[in-house]
């Protein structure tokens, strides 16, 4: 206790993560209702969000999200920290609004100079007429359409530009199990039949974060959001939240029936894809992942989870899953850590893959 506070250590955080995240035991949730839960999965790389789901669910058929993609009950869009993410079609127009602002801002942060004689909103209603005519374009050739108007800035940055003011998705094939290609844009309100939702501080954000990763400071909610201004949002639904302090003495905010396990509960090794919000989702990562290899969870690493805390990297090349330790492994680590990599081999590719553990560091 602090005063009359609880501390979480950091490995009663963990355990609390690892159950929000579905990691401590893999559910019995549909696909969409997974998405759901938490918040999207971050998908910059189109084919790890299959990985994300194996590890956390009790059935995770491909086909299920691909059938959820192509029915435009799920899409991909860039969102939460301007990255691409898989969201609900709920979410997205919810939500999209409300990260416009910091949209534009992380957008600008890269061609702020090259885009100082370009109206924005004069560029969103161009890509919008370009657009309207439903058929899906490359970032590539939107901006080749607006240079002959803008013929300033390069083509590619127009490109982005363009697509970050209009709120578009990416369309299947992309995302789609085992398919490859470049990401082809159509705009969310034409893809979904529905207009963005204005933006909305009523704490709804907040809520669906520390359901999917709380307890946690709103330092940790604007680093999974990428979003300023919060306070307003936090404040908006404080009075149903219960606080508590972090070794560091930050407060700590949490929704009073969320699970927070004994920290002694025992956790599976578990696969984690590559830029995992279970990783990514907070500002202070100390809860999963050592600060020493904090850098490997921004450079697309997958990663290995031993009693819950990142302990190796895991590949695929050639048919071979490669688990590489970041610390030593006893044999029981060995053991455990192949059978799950033996599991998600068969997974990945229908039982042709091989495994192997390399040599633990010392």
């Amino acid at each position: 206790m602090l005063g009359d506070v609880t501390v979480l250590d950091t490995r009663a955080l963990n355990r609390a993560t690892l159950a929000r995240q579905h990691l401590l035991e893999r559910a019995d949730l549909g696909v969409l209702d997974a998405v759901a839960h938490l918040g999207g999965l971050q998908a910059q790389e189109p084919q790890e969000p299959f990985v994300g789901l194996w590890s956390r669910l009790r059935e995770a058929d491909p086909a299920t999200l691909d059938a959820l993609l192509t029915a435009r009950r799920v899409v991909r869009m860039h969102l939460m920290r301007r990255t691409v993410h898989l969201v609900t079609a709920t979410d997205a127009l919810a939500w999209r609004g409300r990260h416009q602002a910091m949209l534009t801002q992380r957008m600008l942060g890269v061609y702020r100079r090259e885009l100082a004689e370009v109206d924005l909103g004069e560029l969103a209603d161009a890509v919008a007429d370009l657009l309207a005519d439903g058929e899906p374009r490359t970032a590539g050739e939107v901006g080749k359409a607006l240079a002959e108007r803008w013929p300033g800035p390069s083509p590619r940055t127009l490109g982005d530009a363009a697509l970050t003011e209009l709120p578009v998705v990416q369309v299947p094939p992309r995302g789609l199990w085992g398919r490859t290609g470049g990401a082809l844009f159509t705009p969310l309100a034409r893809w979904l039949g529905a207009e963005p939702h204005p933006p909305s501080g009523t704490g709804d954000l907040v809520r669906r974060y520390l359901a999917a990763h709380g307890p946690a400071a709103t330092a940790d909610i604007r680093a999974w959001s990428g979003l300023a201004g919060l306070p307003g949002e936090v404040d908006a639904v404080r009075d149903e939240l219960v606080s508590f302090r972090d070794a560091r003495g930050r407060e700590l905010l949490d929704l009073p029936d969320a699970p927070r396990p004994d920290p002694d509960t025992p956790a599976p090794v578990r696969f984690l894809p590559a830029f995992d919000n279970a990783v990514l989702g907070y500002d202070d990562r100390s809860r999963i992942i050592d600060d020493a290899h904090r850098g490997l969870s921004v450079a697309g690493t997958r990663f290995v989870l031993l009693d819950g805390r990142v302990a190796a990297t895991w590949t695929v090349a050639d048919g071979v899953l490669s688990v590489i330790p970041l610390r030593r492994f006893t044999r029981a680590d060995r053991t455990a850590v192949g059978e799950e990599a033996r599991a998600l081999a068969v997974f990945l590719t229908g039982g042709r893959g091989r495994v192997r553990v390399a040599s633990s560091r010392t």
